[in-house]
């Protein structure tokens, strides 16, 4: 590289990184880089699955930072969790953050992965999930792949069901989560938003 990489822009260090000229990438998002790269003029299927190998690293070294003991204060606690598993997913994915007495997170499991704009849930699975640790509570978190994490009709039925179930379980869900990728820290909690 002949600058260093922190002064440069996106396009720049993409354009460094991949051995492509910066003209030929029409947009500067790292969200859109990394998830349409095919996008970029001169990616091509090798090079694409480069670009996607190198998110994966960037994935799982997020993962790793997060991978320390960690609690839930509140709802931004849970969504900086969720946002770096789920960000940047092109299939929508359904969570559960398993808590104990301290709101220390015990687990966080997958239980579904669907379509680029549906993953069906059942309480049956989350709970599947919860009763594997000694839980307290949980929070159960997704992504919405279009970017936009405002709730869904069906993401309200999900969240009234399994609140519901937890209360006969004595195991309460505190929050629900809907992350998005609509730049910056995209996300919302039903919780917040008065919607449990």
């Amino acid at each position: 590289m002949t600058r260093n990489a922190m002064e440069m822009s996106n396009k720049e260090l993409f354009a460094e990184v991949f051995g492509v000229k910066p003209e030929g990438i029409r947009f500067d998002s790292l969200t859109d880089l990394m998830t349409a790269p095919r996008a970029v003029q001169g990616i091509g299927e090798a090079k694409a699955a480069k670009v996607y190998a190198v998110r994966e690293i960037a994935r799982r070294l997020m993962q790793t930072a997060s991978n320390k003991a960690e609690f839930i204060h509140g709802p931004e606690d849970a969504a900086n969790i969720m946002l770096k598993r789920l960000r940047y997913e092109m299939q929508e994915q359904f969570f559960v953050i398993v808590l104990n007495t301290k709101n220390r997170v015990l687990a966080v499991n997958p239980v579904t992965i669907g379509s680029l704009s549906a993953s069906i849930v059942h309480p049956r699975e989350v709970f599947r999930e919860v009763m594997k640790y000694p839980a307290a509570s949980f929070i159960v978190a997704h992504n919405h792949p279009s970017g936009n994490p405002m709730p869904s009709r069906e993401d309200l039925n999900v969240t009234q069901r399994l609140f519901k179930a937890g209360q006969i379980l004595d195991i309460p869900l505190l929050d629900h989560i809907i992350v998005g990728s609509d730049g910056g820290d995209c996300w919302k909690s039903l919780k917040e938003e008065g919607l449990m």
